[in-house]
């Protein structure tokens, strides 16, 4: 008799192709709560608020399932969440704060080169090793970055001309420097996170490096003196809906397709986000991306595809 499992057994309840494409729909609405929220809180108000009510949401579940995990868990371990957690919240709060100054099609696709961070710091981290063709693809990605800074940071005018942090100009070359460290922070917690997801679940692992970014992002909030109550009641709806939307939903349904498919085909599927957030932008912003914008991100998403389909980056 054949014991091996039926297809209805192993056949995941939702199609994982669809449940990705929602993942990119939630985690796309981001920017546009962001600069909603902006019009009344300040950028690190917004993201303290996202994970303190993604912690809290997160907390019940988890805890009940996994108190005997936490309390077992050993103290080097709770280090290693805070610095994760740590890194997180530098990713949070340089990258909403980079939506004050430049378009949000900018902004997201340089935020979005985190995995060419992880490939490139891999090798010292990890022992991953880079090919050649990987190379290719992060050059490619760096040079569509440069046009992305250019577009932004300067103009044409009988020669190249780069304006200082004071004009319009300069403030967006300004964002553009903040959403990449942005990506570099959000390396730095990914390659932190292999390391402490060898020693937790999945699930504990993500309310330690919540909880731990939220009480950093706490604490830089009250030292700058800086208000939590007295916004409209709008833009808590705001801060709830980050950490609904793009925090839990976006980034729950990721990760339950990383089960279902190979890490490199849920890679490619994250470069749907930078289109969606600029489709989001033009509708409801009205940014219109530049020329240059739009060269330099469709580089930076083609050297982006290239990495995702050479390496495996989780």
């Amino acid at each position: 008799m054949n014991s091996s499992p039926s297809p209805a057994a192993t056949r995941p309840v939702l199609p994982p192709r669809l449940v990705l494409f929602v993942g990119i729909l939630a985690v796309s609405t981001a920017s546009l709560f962001i600069r909603w929220a902006q019009q009344d809180a300040p950028s690190l108000v917004i993201a303290a608020y996202r994970l303190l009510f993604a912690s809290a949401l997160l907390a019940p579940g988890v805890l009940w399932k996994h108190a005997a995990e936490l309390r077992n868990l050993h103290l080097r371990h709770l280090g290693w969440a805070l610095l994760s957690g740590a890194f997180l919240a530098a990713h949070f709060a340089v990258w909403i704060t980079s939506l004050e100054y430049t378009t949000v099609a900018s902004s997201v696709v340089l935020v979005t080169t985190t995995p060419l961070w992880v490939a490139l710091t891999a090798g010292r981290t990890l022992g991953e090793r880079l090919t050649l063709r990987t190379w290719l693809g992060i050059g490619l990605a760096l040079a569509g970055g440069v046009v992305i800074a250019l577009g932004d940071g300067c103009r044409w005018d009988h020669g190249l001309t780069c304006h200082g942090l004071g004009t319009l100009q300069g403030r967006a070359l300004l964002g553009d420097l903040l959403a990449l460290m942005g990506a570099w922070a959000a390396a730095a917690y990914l390659s932190i996170g292999r390391h402490l997801r060898a020693h937790t679940s999945f699930p504990l692992y993500v309310l330690l490096t919540y909880s731990m970014a939220a009480l950093v992002l706490s604490i830089v909030v009250t030292l700058r003196g800086l208000p939590w109550t007295g916004y409209p009641a709008a833009t808590y709806g705001w801060f709830l809906a980050l950490a609904l939307v793009p925090q839990l939903l976006g980034h729950s349904a990721f990760n339950w397709a990383l089960r279902h498919l190979p890490a490199s085909v849920v890679s490619l599927h994250l470069l749907g986000e930078p289109v969606g957030s600029t489709l989001l932008a033009l509708a409801f912003l009205g940014e219109v991306p530049s020329a240059l914008t739009l060269v330099g991100s469709a580089l930076v998403l083609a050297g982006l595809a290239w990495v995702s389909r050479t390496t495996a980056l989780a």
